[in-house]
Order: C-alpha cells, then structure tokens, then sequence
C-alpha cells in the first residue's frame, strides 16, 4: 500500500512522526488531536479567527500600480 504525503504549509511545524504505527494508532493520535481541536475551538473560536484572519492581511503584499495599465 502506497503512502501519500500531504505538502505541509507554512503554518505547520514539521517535526518527525514514528513511521512503525499501525493504522489503528494512528487513527488513536488523530482522535485525541480532534478533541483537542475541538475543545480549543470551543473555548477560543472568536479569538482564532481573528488572529487568522490578521495573520492573513499581513501576509498580503500590495501590489506595484502601474498608473497607465488598463487592467
């Protein structure tokens, strides 16, 4: 069985994870990391969204104008 690998982005920390899990560990980690998602969700959602929707306009560079292109 062939393993696909999902680009990591800038925001994720890449860190080493054991590659001799079984798929039922595996599922286990991805479970309590849910949870834990959920319950941050749960107790910060407003202020999350905030510090992304920030974290993404400054991310944002202005683009050069140039006063004479139509478009």
């Amino acid at each position: 069985m062939q393993r696909r690998r999902k680009r990591l982005s800038r925001a994720t920390v890449a860190f080493g994870l054991p590659s001799h899990w079984s798929p039922q560990q595996a599922l286990a980690v991805f479970e309590c990391i849910e949870v834990i998602r959920d319950q941050l969700w749960l107790a910060y959602g407003p202020d999350i969204q905030r510090a992304w929707r920030d974290h993404l306009v400054t991310e944002r560079r202005p683009r050069d104008i140039d006063p004479d292109s139509p478009f």
